[in-house]
């Protein structure tokens, strides 16, 4: 029997109905009174089964801004709803809010009080010669596999000093090499910085002929390495001998976007023209000439197979280039700023992204297999660079006015996986390392920094079809 004290507090919580069965006739006997079955149930629980909608949905959101914190909180969640509540989680890996987990059977219509026999104990019930204190419902939820977070580092884990790096945002100074070597112009000179023994050595000097370095860019194996100038000549270098093996000629003002295609090199400059020479023959051979850009050309990136060659310009606009045609086989007109961040997928064949300047702040992501517009996401600042992981689907882009930030992006959620500052300056030059794990960026503040921003292993979600004509070998 109840206290007089405890039964008044808990008729104010029941129904009429259920105050007219619980109260005690003045007139009856207590051998009359019906006193229903209360085993199994928990009184303080059962009250606290109703909850409101925007305490689910405020705490939802914050689960989605906690990261590991929240998936804790789900967990610890489950196993207080299986224990005190009696459901049936086993398993969280695929809830990603309370809202999805649907496991109290019946809990909506459920009644507070029971009148039935008690049900036979359940098997999942704990034993009472069990060690845990938990059900084995419980026990389950526990062991449960749960997936591993990938935390990125919110400092660089090196930084360098790199004295009379300009703060242009139409040159591109900073490149990686397949060798594990870093090309950087400062000025008039390009240095060679070794990843492997941190050694710096100056590979030429152009101040002998008035001349400053606006572009560099390695060739695939890392053995040579290209630098347009601002006098709008290109020179290719032969690392290993410190000797320059070819000058090309042909533009008439600054290269500052370059693009290598096995010993094909491709150039870009404020005269408007993209041109494209075999580093093997001599300089007089014939060339290719596209024209196609209104203004300054200042990004060019081959696609993965080496078929299409897709440039961006101050004129805003995007082209896409084959190696038949003299003129732009497509063209994308919605970046309402300079286009100089470009990059191919290389995980989705014919997938482009490309990034607009101050007047624009937008990623926008191409289909050049149909020509279609896909996604967008406004970004708030310029968009400087872009980059994808080797290794999953993961792009990182760097920015200029006003954030000065790093950004890592989950693709095709397009959800932010990290947010990188640092630089005080614009964040205009990137490059990837060899093992796909690191990336270098570059400033006006006249520093380096290096970040560990991708993970090395291949994503779990990524499927490898036989059918994909394009990542084997036949």
């Amino acid at each position: 029997m109840f206290s007089p004290e405890y039964e008044k507090r808990l008729l104010k919580h029941c129904s009429p109905a259920a105050r007219r069965l619980f109260a005690t006739p003045e007139s009856s006997s207590p051998s009359d009174r019906f006193i229903p079955c209360r085993a199994n149930n928990n009184w303080e629980t059962n009250y606290s089964t109703l909850t409101k909608s925007s305490e689910n949905s405020s705490q939802s959101k914050k689960q989605r801004e906690c990261g590991e914190s929240a998936r804790d909180s789900l967990a610890y969640s489950c196993l207080l709803k299986n224990e005190l509540l009696g459901a049936t989680i086993q398993d969280i890996k695929n809830i990603s809010d309370e809202n999805k987990i649907g496991c109290l059977s019946n809990s909506n219509n459920r009644g507070l009080f029971k009148y039935q026999s008690p049900a036979r104990q359940d098997n999942n019930d704990p034993c009472p010669y069990s060690l845990s204190p938990v059900s084995l419902k419980s026990q389950k939820l526990l062991r449960s596999p749960r997936k591993a977070t990938r935390k990125i580092s919110r400092i660089p884990f090196k930084v360098l000093d790199a004295p009379e790096l300009q703060d242009d945002f139409y040159l591109n100074l900073v490149d990686w090499s397949a060798q594990n070597v870093l090309a950087v112009g400062l000025g008039s000179c390009v240095y060679l910085w070794s990843a492997c023994t941190s050694q710096v050595t100056r590979l030429c000097d152009l101040s002998n002929d008035g001349n400053t370095v606006t572009s560099v860019s390695w060739s695939e194996r890392g053995h040579q390495l290209a630098v347009g100038t601002h006098h709008g000549y290109v020179t290719v270098w032969d690392v290993q001998a410190s000797k320059q093996v070819n000058k090309l000629t042909g533009h008439s003002a600054r290269v500052g976007a370059l693009a290598w295609n096995g010993d094909i090199l491709s150039s870009g400059s404020r005269d408007r023209l993209i041109m494209q020479r075999d580093v093997r023959t001599p300089p007089q051979t014939c060339e290719r000439r596209l024209e196609g850009h209104r203004q300054e050309v200042c990004g060019l990136k081959w696609s993965p197979d080496n078929q299409y060659l897709a440039s961006g310009g101050n004129d805003n606009r995007l082209y896409v280039w084959n190696q038949h045609a003299l003129t732009p086989v497509q063209s994308y007109t919605e970046h309402m700023a300079a286009v100089k961040a470009i990059a191919w997928s290389p995980h989705h064949h014919g997938l482009l992204v490309s990034g607009g300047g101050t007047a624009d702040r937008c990623i926008r992501f191409w289909n050049t297999l149909t020509g279609q517009p896909m996604q967008c996401v406004d970004t708030g600042s310029q968009v400087c660079n872009l980059a994808w992981s080797k290794h999953s689907s993961e792009l990182v882009s760097t920015h200029g006015y006003s954030q000065n930030q790093i950004l890592v992006w989950k693709y095709p959620s397009l959800t932010q996986v990290a947010k990188l500052t640092g630089h005080s300056y614009r964040v205009l030059y990137l490059a990837l390392s060899p093992d796909g794990e690191a990336i270098v960026t570059g400033a006006g503040d006249e520093t380096l920094r290096f970040w560990n921003v991708f993970s090395k292993a291949r994503s779990q979600k990524e499927n490898k079809s036989v059918l994909n004509l394009y990542a084997n070998i036949r």
